[in-house]
Formats: structure tokens, sequence, C-alpha cells
């Protein structure tokens, strides 16, 4: 009787927390609201109690609870610019071209070991995230009664917003007393803040129910705990295991090829072989940097003492920033341009050809090995340049 009571409450507490209804309901109460017209022609009923077409039924709806039409998702009433704003840019921190990108920044202008804790997380969460994805099939909220801020295509459960947000955060935080002084307390802080802003963002937009983003939270949580005792033996391992390069191509893109088949395109495919390809790259070019005997790691004692931000110090990590940047960048174009027609010469078949494009055996190597150069480029390349032009 007990254990059937607690299963009940289970199953409400589960109902609560992943219903359309409560993220609707945080979205009011941020300001978030849908254009009244839109919501009247939703609400609006035909002669004869036959619902109007523009209003979704269940057979109106794509697998992934995301509707067929959205025309009218854009169609809504911002009444709290502060936190639209807010959660709009917490959103885009939690985006995979920002850890992209601020990843390289670390490697550059902190730490590479830091850089390598951090993306040797980041693959794990994101892969363990979009996997689950999936093979759960959850669908996001359904709209209305929720705003739709963004246009997603994969499922919901969990939140990969939420699991890399957590994630990079709690990873930076354990990592960087053994290498920066700083105070712990602050770190924390700092990292739940980080963590709860890109979290709440996703209730926001409108993309994850709260079941979604405390899911995503609790897996990384979990991820972190098991894996922390094991963080300086993997670090070993990867910069001086002979094997070490050979592991981190090919069970990554074991891992890619066989991704769990939908009955449907989706990004998830390719956004995952995106994420282990830059993970792949930039681990075989921490180890190439240890056989070279050039780590661009700073040089002991360890901890140090951050230096004082000058406008000396500012000025060569925005340089640095913005000329890794420009070479990662062109990277992607390059490889892109070159492997992308191998490719279609190789399958005979058009390079504008947008759905050849989407099948596995073009999309996984293009993707793979275009992101595999970018984190070779990254951890191997650009910091000789940096030397080369005066910026190191």
């Amino acid at each position: 009787m007990m254990m059937m009571m607690i299963m009940m409450m289970m199953r409400s507490v589960i109902s609560y927390l992943s219903s359309s209804e409560l993220v609707a309901a945080f979205q009011r109460a941020c300001g978030l609201f849908p254009a009244a017209r839109a919501a009247h022609e939703r609400s609006r009923v035909h002669e004869g109690g036959k619902k109007p077409a523009c209003r979704e039924g269940p057979s109106e709806r794509a697998a992934n609870g995301r509707p067929k039409s959205e025309d009218w998702s854009l169609q809504y009433v911002v009444k709290n610019w502060p936190l639209f704003f807010l959660f709009v840019v917490s959103t885009m921190l939690g985006n995979e071209v920002s850890y992209i990108s601020f990843l390289p920044f670390i490697h550059w202008n902190l730490d590479p070991f830091l850089c390598r804790r951090l993306v040797n997380m980041w693959t794990v969460v994101m892969y363990i995230g979009q996997v689950l994805k999936d093979m759960l099939k959850l669908p996001r909220p359904l709209s209305p009664p929720v705003v739709k801020l963004e246009q997603r295509i994969e499922f919901g459960m969990p939140s990969t917003h939420a699991m890399a947000a957590t994630a990079i955060a709690f990873t930076l935080l354990l990592s960087a007393p053994e290498r920066v002084k700083f105070q712990f307390e602050v770190g924390l802080v700092v990292a739940v803040v980080l963590s709860a802003l890109v979290s709440l963002s996703r209730l926001y937009t409108g993309m994850h129910s709260a079941l979604d983003v405390i899911c995503g939270n609790l897996i990384s949580a979990l991820i972190l705990v098991v894996s922390y005792p094991y963080w300086d033996s993997l670090d070993f391992f990867q910069l001086n295991n002979p094997m070490s390069p050979v592991i981190a191509l090919v069970v990554p893109l074991m891992l890619c090829y066989n991704y769990p088949a939908l009955d449907h395109y989706s990004d998830s495919r390719g956004d995952t072989t995106i994420i282990l390809g830059a993970g792949a790259g930039c681990s075989v070019g921490y180890w190439l940097n240890q056989r070279l005997g050039v780590t661009f790691e700073p040089s002991g004692p360890f901890p140090v003492n951050l230096p004082p931000m000058t406008l000396r110090i500012f000025t060569f990590g925005v340089a640095r920033f913005v000329v890794g940047l420009s070479i990662l960048v062109l990277t992607r174009q390059v490889m892109k341009w070159i492997v992308l027609r191998v490719l279609c010469w190789y399958y005979d078949v058009a390079v504008d050809d947008v759905g050849a494009r989407r099948r596995k055996e073009i999309e996984v190597p293009l993707k793979f090995s275009t992101y595999l150069a970018i984190g070779l480029v990254n951890t191997v390349v650009v910091c000789r340049v940096f030397v080369l032009l005066g910026l190191l």
C-alpha cells in the first residue's frame, strides 16, 4: 500500500514537472505572453463545434511534439524586456557555437590544461545527452499554451543545454584550483548562477519542460561525480599512451556511425558528430603537443596567481581570440569545401543536393573530418601562429 502511494506521488510529481502548463506559467511570470491575435485565433471555434484549421490537433504535430507549421510561434508579447534579454543571452551561452568559441578562448588565453578537461567532459556529456534524447523520444512542450522562441526538431528529454552548462561550469570549478589561485566560494556562486540561468532560459524559450531541465542537471552531476576520481589518470593516459590518438579517433567515429536511427531526419546525429569530431581532434592535438615537447601550458609552481588585468594583457587576449577564431573559421570552410566535394564525387551525387548531404555515409565523414581538423588546428597550429606573430 505504501509503495503504491509512493508510486502515485512520483507519477504526480513527474506529470507536474513535465507539463506544458508549468512552462507557460513560468513564461507568463517572466513577462512573456502569446500575442492577443494569435491566442484569439487559436481559441476560436467554428460553427458546429469544429476547431479552426490553424489549431493543432494530435495529427498536426511531429513526433517530437513540435508543430508542423510554426508561423504563429513567433507571435508573442514581451512585458519584461530585462528578463527577455537575460534569458535569450543565457540560452545562447548554452549553444554549441558558444562552447566552440569559449573553449578555444580558455586554451589560448588561460591554460590548455583546463581546456583539455573541459573538452573531455563536454564531449562525454553532450554525447550521452543527445543519445538519450533520441532513445527516449519524449516531446518538447506543446504550443499552445507555451510560446516558442526557437525552432528545434530534436526531442526534449534531457535538456542538453542544461547538461552542458552544468558540466562546463562545475568541471572548470573543480579543475581550476589545481592551476589558479581564486576564492572557491566565489567560483561556486558563479558556477551555480551560470548553470541556473542557462537551465531556466530553456523554460523561458519554451524549448524544455522543467523535468527535461532537472534531469539534464542531474545526469551531468552524476557523470561529474562518477568520473571525477579518474580525471588525473585519464589525463595522463590521454597525453602519454601511444594508443591514445588511435582510441580518440576510432571510438568517436564508431559512435557516430552507430548513432540511434530515427524514422525522420534530425539534426541530432550531425550535431553529435560535430562535438565528437572536435573532441577527437583536440585529444589527438594534445597528445601530439606532448610528443613535440611544447604544450603551451603555464610554468609552475601551481596554483599560480592570476595576473592583474592590464591594457596590454586585454589587447593581446582579444588579438589572440580574433586571430585564432579566424584561423578556425578558415579551417572549417576549407575542409568542408574539400571533403564535401570528395564525398559527392565518390558517391556520385550533386554537391548542392541537400538530401544527399543528410545521408549517414556523407553527413558523418563530412562533419567528423571537418571538426576533427578544427580540433587539431586549435590545439597544435594556432598557438604556434601566435608565437610567430609575437602574440604568445
